[in-house]
């Protein structure tokens, strides 16, 4: 039994560092359309580039999330898809696939399985990091304790209306990797960036002694590349989760998510990293 530590992210952010890019981090909900296929899914994900691999671990009331992920949640939890099946799944992955994988989770459902109870498991399963979205950092006492007494990561989300000194603190906090949040809003693809997203996330990066990642809204190839230089990984989730929701058969939903990601990869090639 393979007990992780946050060193797989790390080891994982160096290689990308020695190979001159910007890693890529897909983001799936857990159980959307079936557990069946995010396992195959995820094991598809685990290629040259990929930074970690990000599960979202479906709940009813996902704040931070725009439609099209709170619908991928809706489909999960009315296929029946609960926590457990969720780390029973990152098991099931695990021996298969050299990738970190990263659970994303609002949390409540945490909470409600018991904290300590919840770390001991995930990383029984095999989890390196864990982003605890509506989680803020001053909050995070006993939560970060008990997260490293288990030997996960953790990662919390640093927004465009965070202060200097609160970066800081919150990449401080994050064993991992820092979540930078590209705009104030939800998830959910959009035409365009913010103009000034560039010189923010080199500013957060000054900052941080951790890796800087950076998602929310990044929809395109193109969109990922003009970002790279600036960021350490880039996160996609909605624009993954859309062309999986628009297949109606398995084999369909993993051509068209491996055609969104195979063009970020291309984008993100040795030499996109500052």
């Amino acid at each position: 039994m393979t007990v992780p530590t946050p060193a797989r992210v790390a080891a994982s952010f160096a290689r990308l560092r020695e190979e001159g890019r910007t890693g890529f981090i897909p983001f799936l909900t857990a159980g959307d359309p079936s557990l069946a296929f995010t396992e195959k899914a995820v094991a598809s994900l685990d290629r040259p580039g990929v930074a970690a691999v990000e599960i979202g671990i479906p709940f009813s009331d996902p704040l931070a999330d725009g439609p099209t992920i709170q619908r991928s949640s809706e489909r999960a939890l009315a296929a029946g898809v609960r926590l457990s099946d969720v780390l029973s799944l990152v098991r099931s992955l695990r021996s298969g696939i050299t990738a970190p994988i990263v659970l994303m989770s609002y949390m409540n459902p945490i909470l409600r399985l018991g904290m300590e109870r919840f770390a001991g498991r995930a990383a029984r399963a095999g989890v390196d990091a864990l982003i605890a979205t509506d989680l803020p950092m001053e909050e995070a006492k006993e939560y970060r304790k008990v997260m490293k007494e288990a030997g996960l990561g953790t990662v919390f989300l640093a927004a465009p209306t965070s202060p200097p000194e609160r970066v800081r603190k919150i990449a401080r906090a994050s064993t991992a990797f820092l979540y930078y949040v590209s705009l104030t809003g939800v998830t959910g693809e959009r035409k365009a960036l913010s103009s000034g997203l560039a010189r923010r996330l080199e500013e957060v990066r000054s900052l941080s002694p951790v890796p800087v990642s950076v998602g929310f809204g990044i929809s395109t190839p193109a969109q990922a590349k003009g970002i790279a230089p600036h960021a350490d990984a880039v996160v996609m989730g909605s624009a993954l989760v859309h062309a999986v929701e628009e297949e109606r058969s398995d084999a369909a939903r993993l051509r068209a998510l491996g055609a969104k990601v195979d063009g970020v990869l291309r984008a993100l090639s040795p030499g996109t990293r500052r």
